[in-house]
């Protein structure tokens, strides 16, 4: 397996319970390593570019008001087959549905406050990355 980078995002129902460091952990447990990271709120306008894959659904609405309602973490993630680590820690995105030990079992609220947001594939993940780090922010 080649060493990969993914995209990450503590969410703001996991930063308002202060979980950061929790959530973080459990990704450097399962080989991760974080190449950057920062804490921001997102504008309505960042959450409606970030999301733009879903102007069209039903959620939209929502899913742009809860990603603007707290401060989120962005994070750059490194690792063997990132993409799938990183996927595998965080869990099923119906919390109810996740294994133990992932995130989302142990820390979501709910299928929509589900604590934690990660790329589904590399290019995605280059994308995402690209949408909230400059180069010379990632420092591995």
């Amino acid at each position: 397996m080649a060493v990969t980078r993914t995209f990450s995002i503590i969410k703001p129902d996991a930063t308002r319970r202060n979980l950061t460091g929790a959530v973080t952990k459990m990704l450097e447990d399962a080989g991760l390593r974080v190449v950057a990271s920062k804490r921001i709120h997102m504008t309505r306008e960042q959450a409606e570019g970030f999301y733009a894959v879903h102007k069209e659904r039903s959620f939209f609405g929502e899913l742009v008001d809860f990603m603007i309602s707290g401060p989120v973490v962005v994070q750059v993630l490194e690792g063997e087959d990132a993409v799938k680590r990183n996927r595998d820690v965080m869990g099923a995105t119906n919390p109810a549905d996740a294994d133990e030990g992932t995130i989302r079992k142990t820390y979501a609220e709910s299928i929509e406050a589900n604590s934690v947001h990660g790329s589904d594939s590399d290019e995605n993940a280059k994308t995402e990355i690209e949408f909230f780090f400059a180069e010379d922010e990632i420092v591995g």
